[in-house]
């Protein structure tokens, strides 16, 4: 049985809520700060149990049987309706729709400079005239300003809190939301890959997790050494999928690093911008 949400202050300008696997750190700069804490914390009861209650549905792939009714789940599945071509299941954007759904119930105006959820790297920004958010990624710092359409944030790949079916250190992604971001991150990160390649160790998905969305399907636990080469190939892979998704307004741009190479891709870019690593 998972145990009841719980919240406290951390300094005062920061509340973190936690339940179950879900985790948030939630901040706001700007008047009206208690009240949008305890909002947040009102729109956190129950949500867990709501997920929870569709779990078979949200773990199935798309298209879906039957829409959920769940509204977290209906975003989810909303998030990765464009993506039905690959193969994903809601579950690919729940930590960004959970981030989105606590955020929007905050309420926040203009008056607010900045506020964030923050679920796991997973985030959902507000940003006020004249707020950025400047964000550490393993790719380098991404800077999203009030005029930006970006509102979310998110981070896939081998080395996360979640299994991938490619080789990507890290994804990062900027979308118009968490949830966008979040499947966006997760499809991009599988996709840089080297099929086959001996370097490569991979286990079913269901031996770690048995719970896991992604079933039997093999996900990568280790990367041995790989050539300028064979990373440059990898990565190329996962920058044509992101390159397509900006092409079509499904995200902002994206940042994709494998050992000592890194790609960043935005809409103002023809090429790809390569940096190699020391």
């Amino acid at each position: 049985m998972i145990a009841a949400p719980q919240a406290h202050l951390i300094t005062g300008e920061r509340l973190h809520l936690h339940q179950g696997p879900v985790d948030l750190i939630i901040g706001v700069e700007g008047p009206g700060r208690e009240a949008a804490f305890a909002r947040a914390a009102r729109r956190f009861e129950g949500l867990l149990a709501g997920l929870a209650a569709e779990l078979p549905l949200l773990r199935s792939p798309l298209p879906l049987e039957s829409l959920p009714r769940d509204p977290v789940g209906r975003a989810m599945a909303a998030a990765c309706a464009p993506h039905a071509a690959l193969w994903v299941t809601p579950m690919a954007a729940v930590a960004g729709a959970v981030a989105d759904a606590v955020l929007a119930a905050m309420a926040l105006g203009p008056e607010v400079r900045k506020g964030y959820v923050n679920n796991g790297g997973d985030i959902a920004l507000h940003l006020g005239p004249g707020g950025t958010m400047r964000a550490l990624s393993p790719g380098g710092a991404l800077l999203i300003g009030a005029a930006d359409p970006a509102r979310g944030l998110a981070t896939s790949g081998w080395r996360g809190r979640s299994h991938s079916l490619g080789i990507a250190d890290a994804v990062t992604v900027v979308a118009p939301s968490a949830a966008a971001a979040d499947v966006a991150a997760t499809l991009i990160a599988n996709a840089v890959d080297l099929p086959g390649h001996s370097a490569i160790t991979r286990r079913p998905a269901s031996d770690l997790s048995p719970e896991s969305d992604l079933g039997a399907r093999p996900v990568t636990v280790a990367v041995g050494p790989l050539s300028e080469a064979e990373e440059a190939r990898a990565l190329e892979r996962g920058a044509a999928l992101a390159r397509s998704f900006v092409a079509r307004g499904l995200i902002c741009q994206a940042q994709l690093l494998l050992g000592r190479q890194s790609r960043h891709l935005g809409p103002e870019e023809t090429l790809e911008k390569d940096r190699l690593h020391a």
